[in-house]
């Protein structure tokens, strides 16, 4: 994971199904709002477990990347069967796919078992999924002092805030504002990651006063000074809040776009005349219940004549 295609291509993957969910949760809350109800993940139309199979998929391959293609060997053992230093971060990175792919494969034996709690459960897989991958982030035997660090130290935030949602649309699988914010987490995190890859394995892209230096085998950005280091890592933050607004505008357009396809027509009032309705619709009400208390004394007195 530590090159540009090793950010870039796991980051694609989690964008995609971000996009995915973030589609699937406004179009399902738009054409039924009453009665909504946020999947764990969204059948495919000629395949019902597509997504959850590219997921096997794009897992799979993250493993092989990193433990069986990536290594000089092939394999990432030393000739006497140990995890060499250099390849530590590998298995981490792969321990993370692993977890994923058993959420995917998981969720479809839940699906095809009729499992009662399928929902639940396969939430409980993604959090715990969500829960490893901030576990190793944060635990990463690389070392990321450096801009690298800044970057994965805002990475785990948007990895906190999917395992928090995960978590809590367990208890409120209703809510569509839970699987909204979790959807564009999801979303954000693979948009970080491909911003990862390309800022720090892109020599021109590297901030001012920092360079690439190996070590290990390992292309790692280190700063000329304190002052350049500081620079760069305000850098970093500068860059991840404007990514918070254009996301946020970019989820709010989505929903604005899919509400005129498959929203309901709302009616709109000036603030002027609410307080002149509201008054009608008093008076009127007050109306119909004098008049239906009349009528109902003439019920009764015409009722007491005839006894």
């Amino acid at each position: 994971m530590g090159t540009l295609v090793g950010h870039v291509a796991p980051g694609f993957g989690f964008l995609l199904i971000g996009l995915w969910h973030l589609f699937n949760h406004i179009k399902l809350h738009l054409l039924n709002p009453k009665g909504y109800k946020g999947p764990s993940w969204f059948p495919g139309a000629k395949f019902r477990y597509l997504e959850l199979v590219l997921i096997m998929a794009g897992c799979t391959a993250s493993v092989a990347m990193e433990l069986f293609i990536g290594p000089e060997r092939h394999q990432p053992l030393d000739p006497d069967w140990t995890i060499p230093s250099n390849h530590l971060h590998n298995f981490e990175h792969s321990s993370i796919s692993i977890t994923f792919f058993l959420y995917a494969a998981c969720a479809i034996v839940l699906d095809r078992a009729h499992v009662q709690a399928h929902y639940e459960l396969t939430q409980l897989l993604g959090a715990v999924a969500f829960g490893q991958q901030l576990l190793l982030f944060h635990l990463h035997s690389a070392d990321h002092m450096g801009p690298e660090g800044q970057y994965h130290l805002l990475l785990q935030i948007l990895v906190l805030l999917s395992l928090s949602t995960t978590l809590i649309s367990i208890g409120l699988p209703k809510s569509f504002l839970v699987n909204f914010v979790r959807s564009i987490s999801i979303f954000f995190q693979g948009l970080w990651l491909i911003v990862m890859g390309f800022m720090l394995w892109t020599p021109s892209l590297i901030a001012k006063g920092c360079y690439m230096n190996d070590e290990d085998g390992h292309m790692v950005v280190r700063c000329s000074s304190h002052e350049a280091l500081h620079r760069a890592n305000s850098l970093v933050n500068i860059q991840f809040s404007w990514f918070i607004i254009a996301v946020t505008v970019f989820a709010v357009s989505l929903y604005l776009l899919l509400l005129k396809l498959y929203g309901e027509n709302v009616e709109y009032f000036s603030l002027g005349n609410e307080d002149e309705e509201s008054f009608d619709d008093v008076e009127s009400q007050n109306s119909d219940k004098s008049k239906s208390f009349i009528h109902v004394g003439k019920i009764f007195s015409h009722n007491d004549l005839e006894r």
